[in-house]
């Protein structure tokens, strides 16, 4: 059985033919278009290049993208890709691809990935975390994704920055309506902007392992904020294993310190959840997708 991945992102889409042991077939990739009804025609091309290239048709769509549809009104919400906000994007995909379409958030797709066959598999909680251009988190348990009653379950990027400091309280506006939300500090982008200067995250690393002091004051206030928003969640769920995904999760002093970091804000006397980078790197999102429907028609 063929299924097909759809990663709907902010700056690319990609679609995948997997077979049934998750093999890609085939990947075609697209830029991500700012207008809603080009951003359906860009899904429905990638997704019939896809087939064309696998030599299939009619093939399971799942689709991981940002946000999530209102239980309640089925529009899209909390998105960062705000054009899809207000519409019913799972709805109008079935749609334009002419068959179900099962739709999750990427950070939900990345876990689900990750839990199959990836740095989760054998856990029974795993929590991943996306520190992309932007930030959240996807639960799954037993191998399913936990959506919660409100299918809001994971949206870690929007709780404040815990035990703000003085010079980190109010904290900046988010583009979501609040202030001090952690994909404001622990995303890619806001790793950048914290330390200022115009340089990328990767170019402030290297200059951090160059020992620079200013990239070194970054990293250590990264590493430092990102363990306070890690804290709290390990309060919560108490995860068997953290998989960091997003470009952020490609620095190798994450998994060097983190556990350090966290271990004295937990409400416990013991720490010992591993940190793990995530198996199928950037392959996650597309592949959680194509998972989101199972082996059997």
């Amino acid at each position: 059985m063929i299924r097909i991945g759809v990663d709907f992102g902010g700056t690319k889409i990609e679609a995948a033919a997997l077979d049934a042991n998750g093999r890609f077939l085939a990947r075609v990739r697209g830029g991500s278009p700012r207008d809603y009804g080009a951003g359906l025609e860009a899904v429905r091309d990638l997704v019939a290049e896809a087939e064309r290239q696998a030599g299939v048709s009619g093939a399971s769509v799942g689709v991981g993208g940002p946000g999530s549809p209102s239980p309640l009104t089925g529009l899209m919400r909390n998105a960062n890709s705000t054009e899809l906000n207000g519409h019913p994007f799972p709805v109008d995909l079935a749609r334009v691809l002419e068959r179900p379409v099962r739709y999750a958030n990427d950070a939900n797709c990345l876990a689900l990935s990750e839990a199959v066959d990836g740095a989760g598999a054998g856990h029974e909680v795993v929590l991943a975390v996306i520190l992309g251009t932007g930030c959240g988190a996807g639960v799954t348990v037993g191998g399913r994704i936990l959506e919660g009653r409100n299918a809001i379950a994971g949206e870690w990027g929007h709780m404040p920055l815990p035990w703000p400091t003085a010079t980190e309280h109010p904290g900046p506006e988010c583009w979501c309506g609040r202030r001090n939300c952690l994909e404001l500090w622990v995303s890619g982008t806001g790793f950048a902007k914290d330390h200022g200067g115009g340089r990328s995250g990767e170019q402030i690393i290297a200059a951090a392992r160059r020992g620079d002091d200013a990239a070194s004051a970054a990293l250590d206030r990264y590493v430092d904020r990102l363990a306070r928003g890690l804290a709290v969640v390990c309060d919560v769920l108490d995860p068997d294993v953290i998989v960091l995904g997003g470009g952020m999760s490609n620095v190798a002093e994450l998994y060097e310190r983190l556990p350090g970091a966290i271990a004295p804000l937990v409400f416990s006397d013991v720490f010992t959840t591993p940190l793990a980078p995530a198996m199928h790197g950037d392959s996650s999102g597309v592949r959680g997708a194509a998972w989101l429907w199972p082996l059997v028609p």
